[in-house]
């Protein structure tokens, strides 16, 4: 189905916050009994009195139980996860390791959703959903249903971790943990290093098995709580993946205030202007952003982008971007918004080596900051002065720690001044932070929530609790020897004109040699061709107000950009173009696209 064009009476360069992929030509979104109908239809299709609601941690079950129950009042429901988990003390004990004393960091986890269940009470569960039509509700539900004979109709209950996160702030508890109350930095760790990587494990077990897909981030929603939660057919889901890993596509932003936050997004961006600011978007998040997958009438299925990138990695990403990282999406873009805000914390990020070692990563948050505004004064802390003592600079860090004297930071680190447009480059080990005024599109590798604090200019986070420092762990990868000199020879407005042609420009503009990303700047009067050459693709109208993306032979439809808007091109499409629209008014217009260097077809480093 094409994507529908744009009504003549839109805003033009509105950002558009909740974009829509469509569902195959046909395939409609059920809601409420009609959908759970579907479901018991499809059960007497297969001869099967057993249905299988697998539900993502997090999902509401009572709600969902409720649903099913007004809908199928003849099924007996079955939580299974009552029926056979085991005691939240034998599973906290099991997790002790990977979850660490820490706040903020732990241990990747390795473990699959069985290692959460009792064996006998799994089979005692299965043996008894036989006597009648039974529906098996909860996380590992099909670990019951794959010890039966009998058919059955797998339902995936799915959502995304931003929903998740939402919940979790407003009492939600990690899965059958009693931690309604708990710091909701701990909750984010408990699921990032264990919950979300034994469910991401499970889910890929079943996706080529799936009759249906249930958007279980609707039912009981932190926001957005009116729209009914839909279903569609396992089908329609698979179709709908593959075809968005052959087109341009962008996933749901989300955004969240934060205690340096600024004005830029809410103005910009049409956000909502109760808040006291928003300090961060994530545009470009595929493990936790999500798609809306839209039939012809427009009613939507919200699923995990992730489940894009699980099911489709060698057509999104490329078959050798593939073989380096596996089914994960290794480019993450977000804005962090400090104008009329203040300064982010003065922070380091990993080096590969020590992730691996500390926390089970592959790789680390190589970044770099692209300044898509800045205001007058703006300025980035970047690299370290010239003849900064150590011991002197840690001791200090330390007394700041304590909450004695304030870490003065321009007395050991350089600041550089921004303006719109400027790149600055961030491998890890750089000692950095971004000023206030300033509007950051941060362009990264995407290991997450490894930026190890320094200082934090004495500030609470909104929650009224003072944010983590990690100072060991910042101290053990801080690269002294990125001084005054070497900072700006490297990571300072580092572009290379590539080539000028027919109202084009094309500049390299970064990461820096150590990084993995390459970024490319293109400046266009009307358009720019490119072409993914086998790896994924990753771009930001920078400048302009409104352009879409071609196929030069017809294989995908027209696909609408706006500015600020980050998009993605998956290697599958191969060439295409980023041109004006016919309605624009604008006179030049500038794209950031990042690739992973080294990957592309015909490239040899």
């Amino acid at each position: 189905m094409p994507t529908p064009s744009p009504s003549p009476t839109d805003p033009i360069g509105r950002y558009e916050k909740r974009p829509t992929v469509p569902l195959p030509d046909g395939a409609r979104v059920l809601t409420g009994a009609a959908a759970w109908a579907a479901v018991a239809e499809a059960a007497a299709g297969k001869g099967a009195r057993l249905v299988v609601v697998d539900a993502y941690p997090g999902a509401d079950l009572p709600l969902i139980a409720k649903e099913i129950a007004e809908a199928l009042p003849e099924w007996r429901i079955v939580d299974v996860e009552e029926a056979a988990a085991l005691p939240i003390a034998e599973i906290d004990a099991f997790i002790e390791a990977n979850l660490t004393d820490d706040r903020v960091f732990g241990v990747m986890s390795h473990a699959t959703v069985d290692a959460f269940y009792d064996a006998g009470r799994l089979a005692a569960t299965a043996a008894s959903a036989a006597d009648r039509p039974t529906v098996l509700l909860g996380w590992g539900a099909d670990l019951v249903a794959r010890l039966t004979e009998s058919p059955y109709v797998l339902v995936l209950a799915d959502m995304a971790r931003w929903e998740i996160q939402l919940r979790q702030r407003l009492g939600a508890t990690n899965w059958r943990a009693r931690n309604p109350e708990e710091d909701r930095l701990r909750k984010y760790k408990r699921g990032f290093f264990v919950e979300w990587r034994m469910a991401d494990r499970h889910k890929m077990t079943m996706f080529d098995r799936l009759d249906f897909v249930y958007d279980a981030s609707a039912l009981g929603a932190a926001e957005d709580a009116g729209r009914a939660p839909g279903m569609i057919t396992g089908e329609a889901f698979r179709t709908a993946i593959a075809d968005t890993a052959h087109r341009p596509f962008r996933v749901v932003p989300f955004f969240d205030p934060g205690s340096w936050g600024g004005q830029w997004m809410k103005r910009k961006l049409d956000l909502d202007p109760s808040k006291p600011n928003y300090a961060w978007c994530f545009d470009c998040v595929p493990e936790e952003n999500s798609l809306l997958l839209a039939d012809a009438d427009g009613a939507v299925v919200e699923v995990p982008s992730l489940d894009l990138v699980l099911t489709q990695p060698r057509a999104l990403l490329g078959e050798r971007t593939f073989a380096r990282f596996g089914a994960e999406f290794p480019i993450r873009f977000d804005f962090l918004d400090t104008m009329e805000g203040g300064n982010l914390s003065l922070q380091v990020h990993p080096l590969t080596d020590y992730i691996q070692r500390t926390f089970g990563m592959h790789y680390t948050q190589d970044e770099s900051y692209y300044m898509l505004d800045a205001g007058e004064g703006a300025h980035v802390y970047l690299g370290f002065k010239d003849g900064v003592d150590r011991e002197a600079m840690m001791a200090d860090l330390r007394v700041a720690e304590t909450g004695g004297a304030p870490f003065e930071a321009e007395k050991y680190v350089n600041t550089f001044p921004a303006k719109k447009h400027d790149h600055f480059l961030i491998p890890a080990g750089t000692i950095h932070s971004s000023g206030a005024d300033s509007m950051v599109l941060e362009i990264s590798a995407t290991p997450f929530i490894f930026t190890f604090k320094l200082w934090d200019w004495g500030r609470l986070g909104l929650d009224g609790i003072p944010r983590p420092v990690h100072l060991d762990h910042g101290e053990a990868n801080l690269e002294w020897y990125r001084d005054t000199a070497w900072t700006e020879a490297n990571l300072v407005n580092r572009v290379e004109r590539l080539w000028e042609a027919d109202g084009v420009v094309e500049e390299r503009t970064g990461l820096h040699e150590l990084e993995f990303i390459e970024v490319r700047r293109h400046w266009f009067d009307d358009e720019a061709a490119h072409d993914t050459q086998g790896t994924v693709n990753v771009l930001n109208l920078v400048e302009g107000d409104e352009a879409e993306v071609v196929s030069p032979t017809g294989a995908f439809a027209p696909y609408r950009i706006n500015y600020a808007e980050t998009f993605i091109v998956p290697a599958a499409v191969g060439p295409y173009i980023v041109r004006r629209t016919e309605r624009s008014r604008a006179t030049r217009f500038g794209t950031l696209k990042a690739s992973i260097r080294g990957t592309r077809i015909g490239q040899i480093d």
